[in-house]
Order: structure tokens, then C-alpha cells, then sequence
């Protein structure tokens, strides 16, 4: 018993002189706690509304088909959001950004219990979608101006943290907000945002770095505010964003007339941003840092191949297969738990090269078993391809987010962190027109199949760009160069 006690001790005293030693290096548990539980926001918002569209729909006398816009909402604010509140961390200071968000969020959360209309809960949920999207590339930001201040790398883990607050959200998120919805009511999903903003915000501003502490020379502009924000820039890139994402959000709609508006929006962001003084969207810095654009590039594609998955398994087995929504959940439970271990896994071995070519040869393997997928498949192999589809989602979430933060130029860490995400949903939009296109209204087998032929094409060309890709493979790092002009 004496020994058993004398190694519990030892092991606690271990324990406590490694967290001592994470503190004063600056990245401790504190600093990780205050800055990955606001990017949690973003994805837990996206999945809670789910188990809510039918309530919300009644209690407002909306059509289902109306009630999706609440999703849609969330999407095209944070698509913009994100980069535009990037922006603001590279020049204003990351905490104070953090914080804003969060009162957003707040605020958005309160919205409902006034405001009972269909349009008032609409706006709740976008004020939700652009407070939320504040907080991945302010945390980002935090991360790097960390670096730049204390002079050491990250660990890995910290990074990693970020995707994988993400991926347990994406979980978490339909099972917190079917108990809120059956216990409480639909307007809780909304208002459990009111204490969440409160406790993160606290935990911020007891262990962020305040802004004024930020090293010299990062974020700051002799420029006057409205040239150094580059107002016009935004709003170009949020006509481009928002003109591509509603059409695709209803492209079996017809709206192809909104394909010449969202080209004439990225025309004239181009020409613009190309002589701006300090351009929202630095399209040089894109140009001549190929590495990072490449990056961009497979966050999309390999979120088409994600998304597809996601979107049509679940109503492949509810309307083929015969199971209720409940069952449902927990099939897709493994392949959430698969994510998570992976996103363990290669936080543990940094090798962004070798866990993106997993990623995308799982993803091509995936593609391939779906054509193995009918009414009556064996259930113990319908689980078994859907689970193997977790690991790519954690292996491309962590190496790509590592790989972004080394190659985006210092000073702009958070409007490229927040791009990244914004490719990703565009990812995500474009699976759903695909699946619109490919699939239709009813899922089928064939549907199913044709779906695996999107993930096999989108995987095949992520995997063909992570094996040209030689920056992937160089331990050299881009962040100390500055491209923008």
C-alpha cells in the first residue's frame, strides 16, 4: 500500500511540474483553454439546429424548406465572417476580436426569447453565425502573435486542439441539442449561447494576452482605418461569396443567372484588390505564395468528399435502410470517434505530407466500397465503410490547419486561417449541389454510387496535389516571409 501511495505521488508530482512547465512556456493548459473553446462555437451552432428545424417550423407556420434557411443563415455568415473578423485580429489585436464575437453570439442567443417570428429567429441565428466565426481565426491569431512574443514554435498539440474542439462539437452538437429541445425548448439551442459567451469570454480575459502586449511591427498601419480595412475589398468578396453559395445552395433551382453576378463580383475584386494599398484579399501574396494557395485548394476538395458522405449517408439510411433518426445518430457515432483518433494520432507525429496522403487514399478506398452499399447490405459492412470515413476527417482537419499557420505570412495568420474555413464551406455547398444534381429529392442505391464517384474524383486530386506538393515535405518555415505588397 506505501508503495502503491509513493508512486501515486510521484506520478501527481510529474503531473504537476509538466503543467508547470506548459504555463511558463506560454502555451500552457490555461492559455489552450481560453483560446479553443470559442471555435468550438461555430460547429456546435451548425449541428444543434438540426433536431430544431421541425419545432422552429411549427411553432413559426414556415415550410420545412423555409425552416433550412436558419442553416443556410449560419453558412453564408460565416463564409464572410470569418476572414473579414480574421482581418480585424491581424490589424486591431486578436483578444479584442475574440471578445467581440462572443458578445455577438450573446446577443444573437437572447434574440428569440423577444422576437418569435421566423425573421426574428433567422436574425438570431446570423448575428450566432458572425459572432461565432470570429473566434477560430482570432485564436489563430492569438497562437501566432504567442509565437512571435515569446520567440519558441507552438507544440503541435496546441494546434491540433483546434480541429479537434471542432470535431467534438460536430458530434456533441445533436445530441446537446435534441436534450435542450426535449427538455426545454427549441429557443434553449439559441439562448445556451448567453452562458457559454460569459464563461469563455472570462476565461479570455483572465488568460489571453492583452492586445497592447502584441510584438512591434504586427498588425499596426500608418494607413487610415478605412484604407487599412480595404471597405470595398469586403464587400466585393462578399458579393462573390454570397452570389456562389446561394447558387449552390439551390442549384437544382435553376438560378444560373447568379453565376455572371458572382463572376462579375470576382472580376472586380481582382482588379480592385490588385491596386489597393493594403488589399483585404492580397490575390499577389495568393499568386506568388503557391504553397498556401494550394492548401486552400485541398481544404475544398477534401471537404467535398467529406460533406458528400455527410450528407447523404444519414438519408440514405433513414429512407433506404429504414432506420429512425435516433439509430441513425448512433451509426455515425464510430466514425465521429475514428475522427477524434486520428486528430490525436498525427497531433503526436506532425508529418503533414504522409497523414494527408492517408487521408485522401482512405477517402479513395471509401469511394470505392460505396458501390458496395445496397438495401441489402450486411449492416456490420454499411458500418464499417461509414466508420472508415472518420479518420480522413481528422487527419485532413489537423495537417492542413498545421500546414496553413506555417505558410501564411506573418501579420495575416488570421484573414488566411479565416479563409481556409471559408473554402471549406464551399467545399461543403459544393457536395450538396452535387448531391442535388447526382442524387435528386430520393435517396436510392444508384444515388449512393454515383456519390462515391464524387468522393473518388475529389480524393484522386487531392491526393495528386499532396504528392507534387514539395513544400509539404520541407521542415523550412514560410511564416517569416511577408509577400504582401
Amino acid at each position: 500500500m506505501t508503495a502503491r501511495t509513493t508512486s501515486l505521488a510521484d506520478t501527481a508530482t510529474v503531473a504537476a511540474r509538466d503543467l508547470a512547465r506548459a504555463e511558463r512556456s506560454g502555451f500552457g493548459p490555461r492559455f489552450a483553454a481560453a483560446a479553443l473553446t470559442g471555435p468550438a462555437l461555430n460547429p456546435l451552432n451548425t449541428t444543434m439546429i438540426a433536431v430544431a428545424l421541425v419545432p422552429i417550423a411549427d411553432a413559426t407556420g414556415v415550410s420545412a424548406a423555409t425552416a433550412l434557411w436558419l442553416v443556410a443563415g449560419l453558412y453564408l455568415v460565416s463564409s464572410v465572417g470569418q476572414p473579414t473578423w480574421g482581418r480585424l485580429a491581424d490589424l486591431f489585436g486578436p483578444r479584442r476580436v475574440y471578445l467581440l464575437g462572443l458578445t455577438s453570439a450573446a446577443i444573437g442567443g437572447l434574440i428569440p426569447l423577444f422576437m418569435t417570428t421566423f425573421q426574428g429567429i433567422l436574425i438570431a441565428r446570423m448575428l450566432i453565425g458572425l459572432g461565432t466565426s470570429a473566434q477560430y481565426p482570432a485564436a489563430m491569431t492569438l497562437i501566432s502573435d504567442q509565437q512571435a512574443r515569446l520567440r519558441r514554435e507552438p507544440p503541435h498539440s496546441l494546434l491540433a486542439g483546434l480541429s479537434l474542439a471542432s470535431l467534438v462539437s460536430i458530434s456533441v452538437g445533436p445530441v446537446l441539442g435534441g436534450l435542450l429541445v426535449h427538455y426545454f425548448s427549441w429557443r434553449a439551442i439559441f439562448l445556451v449561447n448567453v452562458p457559454a459567451a460569459i464563461l469563455i469570454a472570462a476565461l479570455a480575459l483572465r488568460f489571453l494576452p492583452p492586445d497592447r502586449s502584441r510584438p512591434a511591427g504586427i498588425g499596426r498601419s500608418d494607413l487610415p482605418i478605412h484604407a487599412a480595412l480595404d471597405i470595398p475589398g469586403i464587400v466585393l468578396f462578399a458579393g462573390t461569396t454570397v452570389s456562389s453559395l446561394v447558387f449552390l445552395l439551390d442549384i437544382d433551382a435553376g438560378v444560373w443567372w447568379l453565376l455572371p453576378v458572382a463572376l462579375a463580383f470576382a472580376t472586380a475584386l481582382t482588379l480592385w484588390e490588385r491596386r489597393a494599398r493594403r488589399p483585404f484579399l492580397d490575390v499577389r501574396m495568393l499568386v506568388r505564395n503557391g504553397a498556401l494557395t494550394r492548401t486552400y485548394l485541398r481544404f475544398f476538395l477534401s471537404y467535398i468528399a467529406i460533406f458528400a458522405v455527410t450528407y447523404t449517408v444519414s438519408p440514405w439510411l433513414q429512407e433506404v435502410r429504414g432506420y429512425d433518426a435516433d439509430v441513425v445518430g448512433w451509426m455515425l457515432l464510430p466514425a465521429a470517434l475514428l475522427a477524434m483518433g486520428a486528430n490525436r494520432m498525427v497531433a503526436r507525429m506532425p508529418k503533414p505530407r504522409l497523414a494527408l496522403s492517408v487521408a485522401a487514399a482512405v477517402q479513395i478506398a471509401g469511394g470505392v466500397l460505396m458501390w458496395l452499399l445496397h438495401s441489402e447490405t450486411p449492416l456490420w459492412l454499411v458500418l464499417a465503410i461509414i466508420a472508415m470515413f472518420g479518420v480522413p476527417q481528422g487527419l485532413v482537419a489537423v495537417s492542413n490547419q498545421a500546414v496553413l499557420y506555417r505558410q501564411a505570412p506573418v501579420g495575416q495568420v488570421g484573414i488566411a486561417s479565416g479563409l481556409s474555413r471559408t473554402f471549406l464551406q464551399i467545399g461543403a455547398m459544393t457536395a450538396s449541389a452535387l448531391i442535388a444534381l447526382t442524387v435528386g429529392d430520393v435517396p436510392t442505391d444508384a444515388g449512393l454510387h454515383r456519390i462515391g464517384a464524387v468522393i473518388v474524383i475529389a480524393s484522386v486530386l487531392v491526393l495528386a496535389l499532396v504528392l507534387w506538393d514539395r513544400s509539404l515535405s520541407s521542415a523550412a518555415d514560410t511564416r517569416d516571409v511577408d509577400f504582401a505588397d
